[in-house]
């Protein structure tokens, strides 16, 4: 992590509480990097630690919560109190401007965001320097013209990879595909470090080749207290903790103080929050997948 600097535009590829790069999250923390922007289709808690700790000026997303648990709490003061310039898409529409970035232009014809307060709020504030309207030359119809979004790097945890850099994702795959290849960078966070010849056998399920990746971060539970599909669930009891804390500066900043900056590493953090006994109560069922 020390190689992203102040100021980096990072994308995150996690979900509301699913695959959430949370190891990378608190290593941003302990390492104190600050002026970040972070893009997201569905942000979750990986977002809202980052904006709790102070890391952030920008942001652009599509939305997000900690889905049963409640709201982004941090996320939300941070806009209220102007600590954070937000940039509220819808989530398609953001995976359009990764898509854009993907396919190296430079911006994206849509509709999606037409007749919409969405766009209308966009256009009034600092929005309005990503989007344009325009006429069709050829029909005449009305297109949104959505500037591309092109990370400085993107953080994307997943199930398998290999130590090149191909990687398989289980389950929902959201807009990681776009993301990663929007990115300037990749860093992968993976459950489990798997031989190459596995991609080889199954080509078509590798989601990210290895040549876009920089890097393989080998981190089991690397998303606690956020779900892996088909690897572990989600922490309830953490996650209940967390938002207790997320309702306040101070207690967030208690929060920081005792899981991220008071531990030297994730597995320091996983012994913290009940080691084994409790990774083990939270792992999925080989059928179900959770």
């Amino acid at each position: 992590m020390r190689t992203i600097p102040d100021g980096a535009h990072i994308a995150l590829g996690g979900f509301a509480i699913a695959r959430n790069v949370i190891t990378v999250v608190h290593e941003l923390i302990r390492q104190r990097k600050k002026d970040l922007t972070l893009s997201q289709c569905v942000m979750g808690m990986d977002t809202d630690l980052l904006v709790g700790a102070g890391l952030v000026s920008r942001l652009i997303v599509g939305g997000g919560s900690l889905d049963r648990f409640g709201l982004v709490q941090c996320v939300n003061r941070a806009r209220e109190t102007g600590q954070v310039v937000s940039l509220d898409y819808t989530s398609l529409s953001v995976c359009f401007a990764y898509l854009a970035g993907a396919l190296g232009i430079s911006f994206i014809p849509i509709k999606s965001l037409l007749a919409s307060e969405v766009l209308e709020r966009l256009e009034r504030g600092p929005g309005a320097e990503s989007l344009r309207r325009m006429n069709c030359p050829f029909t005449g119809e009305e297109y949104v013209l959505l500037k591309a979004l092109t990370p400085d790097v993107s953080l994307v945890h997943v199930q398998a990879a290999d130590d090149q850099g191909n990687c398989h994702i289980h389950g929902p795959r959201w807009e990681n595909e776009e993301q990663a290849k929007a990115a300037h960078r990749v860093i992968l966070i993976a459950e489990e470090l798997v031989p190459t010849d596995l991609f080889r056998q199954h080509p078509a399920r590798t989601i990210i080749p290895a040549h876009r990746v920089e890097a393989v971060i080998h981190q089991p539970f690397g998303a606690h207290p956020t779900a892996v599909y088909s690897c572990y669930d989600y922490d309830a009891e953490h996650l209940e903790l967390y938002v207790q804390h997320a309702r306040t500066p101070q207690r967030m900043r208690e929060y920081i103080e005792n899981y991220i900056l008071g531990t030297r590493d994730h597995s320091e953090y996983l012994e913290k929050i009940g080691g084994i006994r409790k990774l083990e109560e939270l792992k999925a069922d080989p059928v179900l997948g959770y």
